[in-house]
């Protein structure tokens, strides 16, 4: 394999259409990371001591409107104009974003932080399922591989980037750039084709929103057998996931004793990897199964974790590059299937309900991930990695797909 396909995916740019919604992506990720620093910096102004247990709480929230409303949300984007609904979102975050700077109490942090990563809910999924809709067979792996690849890039970069823009202005004004990030984002898709839903949504449209409708995102992802195998292993994508996030800084710090640089130095590794393995799939997609990426990234992210505790930096740096490798080639890959198995006019309410499930995995994730953190000090990662390989192989011996199901696309 030469260097230059690993550029295979920025092909996908070609396609007008997704090169503009691409762009729209990359600021509103960029505004996220921003949001995020800037939430930091203002949690230490106003809570000082209790700045950990606001970020906590803040991010609780979080997962909780990702949980809640991104069903309703994958319905809209069947029935309504996905043009829209970005738009809104992206209005109503640029707004919210701007208010963030005359905040003087917590509650309106918190109130402000979950009304953001509502229209937030809205937002993604929408932004998924309208992928499928604007690329051919050929383009969606490659796009949505660059699409992968520039969240995990940014997830690297976009940190540091805020940290500049904080220094350079202060911890208030960063929210004015910020929001300025949305507003682009918005601009941007609304200058997108006036409508961007399947025609069977025109009739959809009509309907009632009722709880069955909504609900109906998650029987579809569930019955299939594809999606609820993909779904289910990203379950052991979440606890390893989960154990690096939460436990790394303990590890670097505090078993290895070693400064907050080498810190970041890792967790970098983590974002490298899996930014390489998005550009990697768009190379491979043609060649490997997307069921079988889930798999060896499952298995990949899990064993990449094992010794964790027991080895020197530079090879916790290897590790944890594997284990990022693995982490988006098994969330990666399930976008793809979702596409592949849901005919078009459901494609929004499976990709909302698949947001949610996956972010409840998370949810369930992080606590787990403490607490091996404090009951295992010394061997979290090890009885982690032990949790996911078990996870791992219910999934493979009870709900690995006999059959190969019908393909919409």
């Amino acid at each position: 394999m030469s260097v230059s396909s690993l550029f295979a995916p920025f092909t996908s740019l070609r396609n007008p259409v997704f090169a503009r919604l691409y762009a729209a992506q990359t600021a509103s990720l960029l505004g996220d990371a921003l949001t995020w620093v800037g939430l930091a910096l203002l949690a230490y102004e106003l809570g000082s001591g209790h700045s950990a247990q606001i970020l906590a709480f803040a991010l609780t929230l979080r997962v909780s409107a990702f949980v809640l409303l991104s069903p309703l949300a994958g319905v809209l984007a069947d029935r309504l104009n996905r043009k829209t609904i970005m738009v809104t979102a992206d209005v109503v975050r640029m707004v919210v974003i701007g208010l963030l700077p005359f905040v003087t109490e917590v509650w309106q942090v918190y109130g402000l932080m979950f009304t953001v990563n509502a229209f937030t809910a809205f937002f993604t999924p929408t932004f998924q399922a309208t992928l499928p809709a604007i690329t051919t067979d050929e383009e969606l792996p490659q796009a949505l591989s660059l699409s992968s690849a520039t969240n995990e890039l940014l997830g690297v970069l976009g940190p540091g980037i805020a940290g500049g823009v904080a220094a350079f202005l202060g911890a208030r004004d960063i929210f004015f750039i910020d929001a300025a990030t949305f507003l682009i984002s918005g601009v941007l898709i609304f200058t997108l084709p006036a409508r961007l839903r399947n025609e069977d949504s025109k009739t959809a449209a009509d309907e009632r929103v009722t709880i069955a409708a909504v609900l109906e995102g998650t029987k579809l992802l569930w019955k299939n057998t594809v999606m609820r195998y993909a779904l289910l292993l990203e379950l052991v994508a979440a606890v390893s996931g989960a154990l690096i996030l939460v436990n790394t800084v303990g590890l670097v710090r505090g078993q290895l004793g070693l400064p907050e640089a080498q810190y970041g130095w890792v967790m970098a590794a983590f974002g490298v990897g899996a930014t390489v393995a998005a550009l990697l799939v768009g190379v491979f997609t043609k060649r490997i199964r997307h069921t079988t990426f889930v798999v060896l990234g499952a298995a990949l992210t899990s064993l990449a974790i094992l010794p964790g505790n027991h080895v020197g930096l530079w090879l916790l740096m290897g590790l944890w590059l594997l284990a990022g490798a693995g982490q988006n080639w098994v969330n990666l890959s399930t976008q793809t299937l979702i596409a592949e198995q849901t005919d078009e006019s459901h494609q929004g309410r499976v990709y909302g309900a698949h947001f949610a499930w996956s972010h409840l995995w998370w949810a369930f994730a992080y606590p787990l991930a403490g607490w091996l953190g404090t009951r295992f000090t010394g061997n979290s990662f090890l009885v982690g990695s032990l949790v996911s390989l078990g996870l791992l192989g219910v999934g493979l011996l009870a709900f690995r797909p006999r059959t190969r199901l019908i393909e919409y696309r």
